[in-house]
Order: C-alpha cells, then structure tokens, then sequence
C-alpha cells in the first residue's frame, strides 16, 4: 500500500464491498480519525465539518448519512479488513 493522502475528500457513502478497496486504502487517514474523535466523544457535527469536508448546517442529510456510512466503514476496516489494526477502541 503506498502512503495515503491526509486529508482526502470523501463520497457521499463509503464503500460497503466485502474486500478491502482502493477507496479504503486513500483513506485510511479518514477512517482512523473517525474513530479517535468517536473514542473521545467529539461531536459528530464537528468531526464531519473537519475530516469528512460537509458543512452539516447547509447539508444535514448528506452529511449525516457521510458520517454514519465513514464510520461503519472504519470499524468494519479495523474489525474484518484489517487494514487498521490497533487503531480505534479495543
């Protein structure tokens, strides 16, 4: 896997393949700060306008379901994909 970007934009819905895809190795940045800011309990409003690049206030809709599919896809990486191991909660 080659570096990943830091600060990639995102799609409106992540990836829901049962294999590891590109998407998911560019953003493997994405994904571990979704899960530090879910650890910490930062709000998901705030964390969608920093990491994901959705104003939640113009688009609640779109940013929410960015959020909530980004996150899921995280957990599934850390959990089934393996491509995050020892990142996120245990």
């Amino acid at each position: 896997m080659s570096k990943p970007p830091l600060d990639p934009d995102v799609a409106d819905v992540a990836p829901t393949d049962a294999a590891l895809t590109t998407y998911d190795e560019q953003h493997v940045v994405t994904y571990a700060r979704l899960l530090q800011a879910e650890s910490e309990g930062a709000d998901w409003r705030e964390v969608v306008r920093i990491v994901l690049h959705i104003d939640p206030e113009r688009e609640p809709d779109r940013a929410r379901n960015a959020y909530l599919s980004h996150l899921e896809r995280a957990k599934w990486v850390t959990e089934q994909g393996r491509l995050l191991r020892g990142v996120g909660p245990n």
